[in-house]
């Protein structure tokens, strides 16, 4: 095998590549990524059993070939070359060496057999349609704060994505909860997506699919079937098992009955949660929410460390109230907030919490409160 590639274009497919490789391995080929140089260009993939990346690239290829070497070094020679370099890769199978060169730079590295490396099974896929990526950036970044990080209920331990009934028609909706918070956002229903199942996306194919969402114009063809989700953009192909488990039925901790209704700038309300909190011991990180006439007191009292208490102007006309909440859930609810209001809808003190974005009924939030 032997090509050429820009070193920009190189930088770029193996950093995405190697992100999916695991740092501690017991099976040493799954450190490696495989190289495969085909005469339309080459291509980069990395897997931990669960979660596989392809990345494509243009090079001109001399000699089509495959082998697979170690992706964190391949990555980390990659980016210290000079910019702009051309980098020259060449696999002698019979030595076990893969060699990098570029300008006055030459590297050997060890390579694997290439027919140990694991390439994910193919599967049918019982739903196929295209979303934006923005859309699809929207769906996961406001819902993957809730996700859980307890191992012990791991059908938690990702984003529900299924195909609801929401009050603007059927919509694609994405939920996640650790039983502290949840979060359930919505989008119109893409063409095709009529007959997908509800799969759980697990949090580290979350934060893969993050990279393939920057360009807002991209599209996305997302398939999907009871046990594989796969992502793709004409260069890259994220594909991933789901999680084996049935997630709970959220709808019933949503309320419905929330009557006190309170409107607060969102980033106003952020920032004032973040100051009281300061002095709030680390393992509680209590505050409590006062509510009164058009008027909102945040409030800590920490006996070891001290007080704090600010007061906001807001839009409240109901009957007093005082329910505490953790403030870094407050915290990450608050900033997800688009709109320059939120709206929080309360019962009791000792009921959940329900927060909207103004007017906008496509995302929901909810807190459970704290005794404080």
């Amino acid at each position: 095998m032997k090509f050429s590639i820009e070193r920009a274009v190189l930088v770029k497919a193996v950093a995405q590549a190697q992100s999916v490789v695991e740092r501690r391995n017991t099976i040493p080929i799954l450190a490696n990524v495989l190289i495969e140089a085909t005469p339309d260009g080459v291509s980069f993939r990395a897997t931990d059993l669960d979660t596989e990346v392809v990345d494509r690239a243009t090079a001109q290829v001399e000699r089509p070939g495959s082998t697979t070497v170690s992706a964190v070094m391949l990555n980390e020679i990659a980016r210290k070359l000079p910019d702009g370099a051309l980098v020259n890769i060449t696999s002698d199978d019979a030595a076990g060496r893969l060699t990098v060169q570029a300008g006055r730079s030459n590297f050997s590295l060890a390579t694997l057999p290439r027919e140990d490396f694991p390439v994910m099974a193919s599967t049918e896929y019982s739903a196929n349609f295209t979303a934006s990526a923005g859309v699809l950036r929207r769906l996961f970044d406001k819902s993957k704060f809730a996700i859980s990080t307890e191992e012990t209920r791991y059908y938690l331990n990702g984003v529900y994505m299924h195909v609801a009934q929401s009050e603007e028609g059927p919509a694609l909706r994405c939920v996640a909860t650790d039983g502290h918070r949840l979060a359930r956002i919505d989008a119109p229903l893409p063409s095709g997506a009529e007959d997908m199942p509800g799969v759980i996306v697990p949090r580290k194919t979350v934060a893969e699919l993050r990279k393939l969402l920057d360009d807002d114009e991209a599209d996305i063809a997302v398939s999907v079937s009871e046990t594989k989700v796969r992502f793709a953009t004409p260069t890259l192909t994220l594909t991933s098992k789901v999680i084996d488990g049935t997630f709970p039925d959220y709808s019933r901790v949503i309320p419905a009955n929330n009557t006190r209704k309170l409107e607060v700038d969102a980033s106003d309300f952020a920032r004032a949660v973040d100051r009281v909190a300061t002095v709030s011991s680390e393992r509680s990180r209590a505050v409590k929410l006062s509510l009164d006439a058009d008027r909102l007191v945040l409030s800590v009292n920490a006996p070891d460390a001290g007080a704090a208490e600010e007061e906001l102007i807001v839009a409240y006309a109901d009957e007093p109230l005082d329910i505490g909440f953790n403030a870094k859930y407050l915290q990450e609810i608050a900033s997800q907030v688009d709109r320059d209001n939120a709206v929080f809808l309360f019962n009791g003190s000792g009921d959940a919490a329900l927060i909207r974005e103004g007017t906008d009924l496509s995302a929901v939030y909810v807190v459970m409160p704290m005794r404080v």
